[in-house]
């Protein structure tokens, strides 16, 4: 089945789509010999069945095109090699990507892109489970002679619940250089005596709301501080400069281009980055789509009021989109913030936390959506997530026009079953991570127990529960590599195989319902369904290139895939056939 449209079909689509005639220039690139899947069919339905039109015999999958050609910022045309060929002029770049497949191009729609740039200058300490695997790597990666600040990542909040480290060997390692070591999802930071005392924290100094700075028996600080606490320590950390900034977003990007992806939703973002991106996008230097979600209920968010008069971003053709907002509503499940209906298993009495104890605003929240911003709201445990849901009922009930703006639960992790139709019901996005739950599932039942840990990372029930699926990594807390998520997505494994036969497998989703979660669905959750997400005539260029077909790949060769190419606003933005 291969589309076909004449040139002045896709030059009047370009037009209506809202680009001018920029597409009116002659072919800049033709792609064929390809494998190409527009995903311009129906949705599967919520069993994950094809739709009626899709290139899909009832066992295999087949390529609806073969040849995509870019004229401009758009495509200009989709079908059979012989009809792009004829469209190349002398300007024209051909390649031959002798089979690979072309998808839309892949979005990344909640991630931490500043986390990039600044753990690439950082010691890794993924995998450390003891305070002499975190020393043997400090010491390894430092000199005696070095001073100024020890700055690492990657230590797992969740596998460390259970017996957090104490600074003591921090300090004996490093007793005149401040250590600030961060967790690999967010929830946890790590110091040493003299990081606490650049931070000014010391046995007197009150909890935050919905942060904990652990304490030993005497009351002295540990150094570890969890949730809202964590940035009494970070803020410690001496800023870097608005180029540095800079720098350190541009080389972020340049990872996720490498990766395949054309845009990212970056998850909350600060006031101190904010001008770099902006920067970034004055000057006409971002390489990629961003739409930046301003953090709302936290140290150094954009100002409120600034933001509300602004509005959201009109020009929807904008490299940078500011126009969604990002809020917190519980912790993290690993170090048992999430807020839960019922007792953690595994800690009798506790139930997490949430709400304003969590430092959520919902009046900014509210005013934010009042004024036509998209929100976003974090929430884990199953009363976090009812109490979002309630908290967006309402406003929709006091606001019947913000209901259209396809709002979000980022996570959307323990949901119970009672509330899991509600997604659809509100018209809701759940925007969910593929590697969390495989990441999680050796403990994640031990907090919840075995009935609970049902409603966890249920992808399928949420889709029947008709909500609007979308998958990313919440990077960098988990690899962001596609070919992972997608096999995580489909096999709900981990790397090595494990568990075998899949973690609750009946929550697994398709290929074609993962490759949606990366393309056509964020692209809805955004608003631009028609401009991207699909491959057809008129819509953005976006394209990425894979080195296998992820619709008929058996799952287990998903993690040896390759990006090819990446191209963004018909921009090759990234050409493994050049390196």
């Amino acid at each position: 089945m291969f589309l076909r449209a004449p040139w002045w079909t896709a030059l009047i689509a370009a037009c209506l789509l809202g680009a001018g005639c920029r597409s009116a220039a002659p072919p800049s690139l033709v792609l064929h010999d390809a494998h190409v899947y527009t995903l311009a069919w129906g949705d599967p339905d919520a069993e994950g069945r094809p739709a009626p039109d899709a290139p899909f015999d009832g066992e295999r999958w087949t390529p609806d095109a073969s040849a995509v050609v870019v004229a401009g910022d758009r495509i200009a045309f989709v079908g059979a090699d012989a009809e792009a060929l004829a469209m190349a002029g002398p300007g024209t770049r051909v390649v031959d990507l002798d089979g690979a497949t072309i998808v839309p191009g892949l979005i990344e729609s909640h991630g931490h892109l500043q986390e990039i740039g600044e753990k690439a200058d950082e010691i890794r300490l993924d995998g450390a489970l003891t305070e002499a695997d975190l020393a043997d790597r400090l010491r390894s990666a430092t000199e005696p002679s070095d001073d100024g600040w020890v700055l690492g990542t990657g230590w797992d909040e969740g596998e460390w619940a259970d017996a957090l480290p104490d600074r003591a060997f921090l300090d004996a390692l490093f007793p005149d250089r401040p250590v600030v070591l961060t967790g690999l999802r967010g929830f946890g930071t790590f110091g040493n005596a003299r990081a606490l005392e650049a931070a000014g924290l010391g046995p007197d100094t009150p909890d935050p709301v919905g942060g904990t700075l652990v304490r030993r028996p005497d009351g002295s600080l540990t150094g570890v501080l969890l949730n809202n606490a964590t940035d009494l320590l970070n803020d410690a950390v001496p800023a870097r400069s608005l180029e540095s900034k800079a720098r350190v977003l541009r080389y972020g990007m340049d990872q996720l281009l490498r990766a395949g992806y054309v845009a990212t939703h970056h998850a909350g973002v600060r006031a101190d980055y904010l001008p770099a991106y902006l920067a970034l996008a004055g000057a006409g230097e971002l390489p990629m789509r961003v739409e930046a979600m301003l953090a709302v209920g936290v140290p150094d968010a954009p100002d409120l009021t600034t933001w509300v008069r602004r509005g959201p971003t009109a020009d929807r053709e904008a490299m940078l989109q500011v126009r969604s907002v990002k809020a917190y509503y519980d912790g993290s499940l690993g170090s048992r913030g999430a807020k839960l209906l019922a007792d953690y298993a595994d800690r009798p009495g506790h139930r997490g936390v949430a709400g304003a104890e969590y430092g959520f605003d919902p009046e900014a929240v509210e005013a934010y959506m009042a004024a036509g911003f998209q929100a976003g709201i974090h929430a884990i445990g199953d009363a976090g997530n009812r109490e979002v849901l309630d908290f967006y009922e309402g406003v929709f009930a006091r606001h019947p026009g913000a209901r259209a703006l396809r709002h979000r639960v980022e996570h959307a992790q323990v949901v119970h079953p009672d509330d899991v139709a509600r997604f659809g019901a509100l018209g809701l996005v759940a925007s969910m991570e593929p590697g969390h739950a495989v990441e999680d599932a050796p403990w994640a039942g031990d907090r919840l127990g075995p009935g609970r840990v049902r409603g966890a990372y249920a992808w399928r029930s949420l889709r029947r529960g008709g909500a609007l699926l979308i998958f990313n990594s919440d990077f960098t807390g988990t690899d962001w590599s596609p070919f992972y998520g997608l096999y995580a997505a489909v096999t709900r494994q981990r790397k090595d195989g494990t568990p075998a036969g899949g973690w609750f497998p009946e929550e697994a989703v398709t290929a074609e319902e993962a490759l949606r979660a990366y393309t056509v669905w964020p692209a809805r959750a955004s608003g631009v369904e028609d401009r991207t997400g699909t491959i057809q005539p008129g819509t953005w260029a976006d394209l990425t290139v894979l080195s296998l077909d992820p619709l008929t790949a058996p799952p287990d060769a998903l993690l040896e895939g390759a990006v090819r190419m990446t191209v963004v606003a018909g921009a090759v933005r990234f050409d493994a056939t050049s390196e």
